[in-house]
């Protein structure tokens, strides 16, 4: 196991598409490196692929991405472009040695924003959702990756998307029932849409394939708003959860400071 980020008893990784943005993408993962975190991206369509494989060679580790550029889980037209786009995303993943391919209710624009809004969640729909991740599951499966579904908020960021609230998503991977789909979890938005944190992490954690992280409001490093990450931090160390924490935010400041912030809410000091 590559040792890149690891905090015990947690792997941290941040995502690049939101820190160091003066500097191209190839410079912010450089620096996400040098501080000793694996790394996160959204849309690989939107970078340099071969870029972002020679950064292996310079110790580059990727945590997760997007894991499809097109596509919906509710019709039948959506679903089929979203397991085309899905196993594009994995031939990409491979070549950057990526095991988590990141998945939302639905398609989002260049704002968050749902190319196809719910205004609300049916029965039908629920049903063509599960069906759509029961197929995702298996291709994962085939392809030895593993698919997380990413709850959203709807009242700050991402208004409309459908299956957003951290219980919708969680219920569904439940449903499925697969190793090869799982819950990405993030915390930021959870805490806005439903709040109960470490109930809510307690509750996940046998589905739980990567805990994501940013205050509220504000979205920026821990610290900096109404979360108590060392707490939660400690909870998760006290239920057993030892794996990748992301930091999908802003920061508040300087950005490495910032990283400095969310390394110290995630070092757990030993039990007494």
């Amino acid at each position: 196991m590559n040792a890149r980020g690891r905090q015990a008893p947690f792997t941290l990784a941040v995502c690049a598409e939101m820190v160091f943005r003066e500097l191209p993408m190839g410079d912010r993962i450089r620096r996400i490196t040098e501080l000793d975190f694996q790394v996160e991206i959204w849309d690989w369509t939107r970078h340099d692929v071969h870029t972002l494989a020679a950064l292996r060679k310079e110790g580059a580790v990727y945590s997760s991405m997007t894991g499809y550029v097109r596509g919906s889980l509710t019709d039948p037209a959506g679903a089929d472009e979203l397991l085309a786009t899905a196993e594009e995303s994995i031939a990409v993943a491979r070549q950057l040695g990526i095991p988590r391919l990141n998945l939302h209710g639905t398609g989002l624009d260049r704002d968050g924003l749902p190319l196809v809004p719910a205004a609300e969640v049916t029965g039908p729909m629920w049903l063509a959702a599960r069906h759509t991740l029961s197929r995702i599951a298996r291709l994962g499966e085939a392809h030895g990756v593993t698919f997380v579904l990413e709850n959203l908020n709807t009242t700050v960021d991402h208004p409309g998307v459908p299956f957003g609230r951290a219980q919708d998503c969680l219920a569904l991977v439940e449903s499925v029932g697969s190793g090869h789909l799982r819950l990405m979890l993030d915390l930021y938005h959870a805490q806005i849409g439903e709040g109960n944190l470490t109930a809510l992490c307690r509750r996940a954690l046998p589905w739980i394939g990567e805990i994501q992280v940013a205050d509220v409001p504000g979205r920026c490093e821990p610290g900096t708003g109404e979360i108590n990450y060392p707490a939660i931090a400690r909870s998760l160390a006290d239920i057993g959860y030892v794996g990748t924490v992301g930091f999908e935010g802003w920061a508040s400041g300087e950005d490495t400071a910032a990283l400095h912030a969310f390394r110290a809410a995630f070092t757990v000091p030993p039990a007494r």
